[in-house]
């Protein structure tokens, strides 16, 4: 990546005061009060509950479930992490963690391999795609009980510790025993990276985290080398991350000196401009950035930042709305507070957060659900538009605020094939339970494939695919409907081969099946072969 450091990031804060919180804390811990009279009496009344109450109350207890109320009546961003929970809060962004390196699911009760990361702890000891794992250092690792969060815990821990595990592999009589030295993982954020069409490169990115961009660089870097002029970032279902993650991104677009994100919050060490250095690789290059009702924070920084250019379409569905800038600091019981200190920007002036009342009323959160209600999934006429609050690109397009990025070109939620059968497999999981089974069944005549192609020239046809699924789908209790299967055939079909292919290949291949019938990728692909782009067109 070239030198990034000219990038101009102004004043990216580091460290903040808690505030009131604090305020409370010392005054509950420190000792006596400097003259903060809310802090003096909530500190009197914790007082209070502690010499005077029926009962005996642990106070710490006590100040533990009163944080998060506090900060929840804030606004919908600010919360409080136990020191229990903050490793975990952090391992999906900080790029890596220390684990056995796999990938897995809770399928019939059991802990099953899905894949084994290349070069991890657990493929060198030789565990294999397709084992059960029954014990964990001494912990079963099967029923009901077990969770993914469960799991995690278990064979998560500091680099270099040992866990021993006991796996059931096909064929094999009896269990077999690995010791794993638990090592550093990469948590990757760009899912998939491929050729759509000769021209045309696709780029999936599921998460901002600190290696983002530089996977992201990479993965540009390769496609061009394959021929790529033109890109499609998906960042549908991209809850966000890491701001300087998305700014080096989008920096990778854009002329020098063009504005790409502005925070502003009260105390002005929170207030950052974000300006294009000139410097990137992909400035004269067409875009087309894919978003939906899942895309937030970091991901609309990213598609407003193309827009407000004109350096690309944004095409899809309106994104979720969150603007709020949130600093993570450290409390003294290493437990933490994430704070909303500042508010983020697009080039042209929208806010990006969309509107909420301070305090939990339970409608921001039900916010998603009131746009499926009202239609907004399916009709742009739905989609309610404040229309005060315009907005200039610029190449003088308007674009609105009020919350959330607006696409260019909205493409509906696509319902054809969803059907009461489909829904009653889909939600039980029989199509991820069906597809492992038959991967698992192939797993030997599949250790030498690695294309999607020859994936289904060894496994059933779509026909006999259909019928073994139908009658696994019976087995565990989906009764056979085929009026209602008919018409969901080419879905069922199209879910069953791509988890199919991601439990033999990868992630990068799950995304090669579904996308083939993806009326937001296929639209993108329209955009980009007809040249509608507004990529270097003058106002």
């Amino acid at each position: 990546m070239k030198n990034k450091t000219r990038l101009l990031i102004a004043s990216i804060p580091l460290v903040l005061l808690l505030g009131v919180v604090c305020g409370v804390l010392i005054g509950i811990y420190v000792g006596p009060s400097t003259g903060l009279k809310d802090s003096d009496k909530l500190r009197n009344v914790l007082a209070l509950v502690q010499n005077e109450y029926v009962d005996e109350i642990d106070i710490d207890s006590l100040v533990e479930t009163s944080i998060p109320d506090l900060l929840a009546s804030l606004d919908p961003h600010s919360v409080y992490i136990p020191k229990e929970e903050l490793t975990a809060a952090n391992d999906e962004l900080e790029g890596s963690f220390s684990g056995v390196g796999i990938s897995f699911q809770l399928l019939d009760d059991s802990l099953t391999v899905v894949e084994v990361i290349p070069g991890g702890p657990a493929e060198k000891v030789g565990i294999l795609a397709g084992d059960r794992i029954l014990r964990a250092n001494g912990k079963v690792m099967t029923g009901t009980e077990m969770t993914t969060d469960s799991v995690m815990r278990t064979l998560r821990g500091p680099k270099d510790s040992k866990v021993l595990v006991e796996v059931k592999r096909s064929g094999v009589a009896k269990p077999l025993k690995f010791d794993i030295i638990r090592g550093d993982i990469p948590v990757n954020s760009v899912d998939a990276a491929y050729m759509l069409e000769e021209g045309i490169g696709y780029i999936k990115v599921s998460k901002f985290a600190k290696n983002t961009a530089a996977e992201f660089l990479t993965a540009l870097g390769e496609l061009k080398q394959k021929g790529a002029r033109k890109f499609v970032v998906d960042l549908r279902g991209n809850s966000g991350g890491f701001m300087e993650q998305a700014i080096l991104m989008v920096n990778e677009f854009l002329p020098q000196g063009r504005k790409i994100v502005y925070t502003q919050g009260r105390n002005p060490q929170n207030n950052t401009d974000a300006v294009s250095d000139g410097y990137g690789n992909f400035q004269d290059s067409e875009l087309v950035v894919l978003t939906d009702e899942g895309s937030a924070s970091a991901s609309e920084i990213f598609a407003g930042a193309i827009q407000d250019n004109d350096r690309g379409l944004v095409i899809g569905r309106r994104t979720f709305g969150k603007g709020l800038v949130q600093n993570q600091i450290m409390l003294p019981d290493s437990s933490a507070v994430r704070l909303t200190v500042a508010r983020y920007y697009t080039p042209s002036g929208r806010s990006i957060q969309k509107e909420y009342q301070r305090g939990a009323d339970g409608k921001y959160e039900l916010d998603i659900v009131e746009r499926y209600n009202h239609g907004e999934f399916y009709n742009v006429d739905s989609i309610k538009l404040d229309k005060k609050l315009q907005f200039k690109t610029v190449n003088g397009r308007t674009v609105y605020g009020g919350g959330g990025i607006m696409p260019d070109i909205f493409v509906p939620v696509d319902t054809a094939g969803y059907t009461s059968y489909y829904m009653n497999v889909m939600n039980q999981g029989l199509v991820q339970k069906y597809s492992f089974n038959l991967t698992d069944r192939y797993r030997n005549v599949l250790s030498g494939v690695t294309t999607v192609d020859r994936l289904f020239n060894v496994i059933p046809g779509e026909d006999k695919l259909l019928q073994d699924f139908v009658e696994f789908a019976e087995e565990n209790g989906e009764p056979s409907r085929w009026y209602y299967i008919n018409q969901s055939r080419n879905l069922l079909l199209r879910q069953i081969m791509a988890v199919i292919a991601r439990d033999a290949l990868g992630y990068q291949q799950f995304y090669e099946i579904l996308n083939r019938e993806d009326p937001v990728v296929n639209k993108a692909l329209e955009i980009l072969k007809t040249g509608k782009s507004p990529v270097n067109i003058e106002k």
